[in-house]
């Protein structure tokens, strides 16, 4: 009876994988820079697979704003693609290959390379295919999903077909690629920095502890003026001589602390412009608040507000990722 379920499953991969479907080859990527850490060696010269080469590349630039699961369809061939805790899992197969099988493939390739390399290393990888060794797991894996027979006793596809079900990989179309047969699209204009689009989908760098400490601060001296400012309000109403013109010192203070946090997190255009300018105004509410506040509240906010200029000026845009070999 054993046997016989065997068989069963064996010819239902075998109708699976029919007309020479396969996995033609698979690479690991850093998803934060493109950087690839390890990939198998043994691609086609096809102008097919070259065009793929090149799909390869494009992608491993966009990772960190895709979902953690997607198909790229390019004509007879499809990419596929899993990320998990910054690294990229991407396959390249026949356009029949099934989707089960492949992300099936994906996901032990992605537990694999978890157990065998610890965050640390990969984080602070520099050298393109520093874990090329990890390609003989690659090689052994491939050819296993490239002989359905070979299967029957060793994955359980069920899981995977619920999950695919109930989740299924993002389709990616040419435009979000970037390009299409030479055809520049709009983000490949982003990239290059033209437009007034590109400010939109422009990534900084990571966060820096001095960073999160600098916005933390200036989200306390928001809050700082956000309470003077109600408690002037008070005065006002109760008639004790408080100046209107106060209130509005301390709630632009307010809003200027608010709008550094905003400054530090995300890219606009003339960031740094408006950084220094929304430092000015910081410094302009402190110089009318003067009578209100000692020296120290006075130095407090100042330098609060020139040391979180500071980061947003140290914290810039990432560049372009560099031209990996993918």
């Amino acid at each position: 009876m054993g046997r016989g379920n065997n068989s069963h499953y064996s010819d239902f991969l075998s109708s699976l994988l029919f007309e020479m479907s396969m996995i033609l080859s698979a690479s690991v990527i850093r998803v934060r820079d493109g950087l690839p850490l390890s990939a198998s060696t043994d691609y086609e010269q096809s102008t097919g697979m070259q065009e793929c080469r090149k799909y390869f590349k494009m992608l491993s630039r966009k990772l960190a704003q895709l979902p953690d699961r997607c198909t790229l369809k390019t004509g007879h061939y499809n990419i596929n693609f899993i990320s998990s805790l910054g690294v990229s899992y991407m396959m390249l197969c026949t356009e029949n290959y099934p989707n089960v099988l492949a992300f099936s493939f994906l996901d032990e390739l992605q537990k694999e390379f978890i157990t065998t390399y610890n965050m640390m290393k990969t984080n602070t990888a520099v050298r393109p295919y520093c874990f090329i060794e990890f390609d003989n797991f690659i090689q052994r894996t491939k050819q296993r999903y490239n002989n359905p027979r070979s299967l029957s006793t060793k994955i359980n596809l069920s899981d995977m077909q619920m999950e695919i079900k109930l989740r299924p990989p993002y389709q990616i179309s040419m435009y979000e690629l970037g390009s299409a047969n030479g055809v520049t699209s709009a983000f490949s204009v982003d990239c290059k920095g033209a437009g007034k689009i590109s400010s939109a989908h422009q990534r900084l760098e990571p966060a820096t502890l001095s960073g999160i400490v600098g916005f933390i601060l200036s989200l306390l001296c928001g809050a700082l003026n956000l309470i003077r400012g109600f408690h002037a309000i008070e005065s006002l109403l109760q008639s004790d001589g408080d100046d209107f013109n106060y209130i509005i010192a301390f709630f632009l203070g307010t809003a200027a602390c608010l709008y550094q946090c905003y400054l530090l997190v995300y890219y606009t255009g003339w960031r740094n412009v408006k950084s220094f300018l929304t430092f000015g105004l910081i410094c302009l509410c402190n110089m009318y608040l003067y009578e209100l506040r000692n020296l120290w509240q006075l130095f407090f906010h100042v330098t609060v507000g020139a040391f979180v200029t500071l980061q947003i000026w140290l914290r810039q845009a990432q560049g372009k990722a560099p031209d990996y070999d993918v």
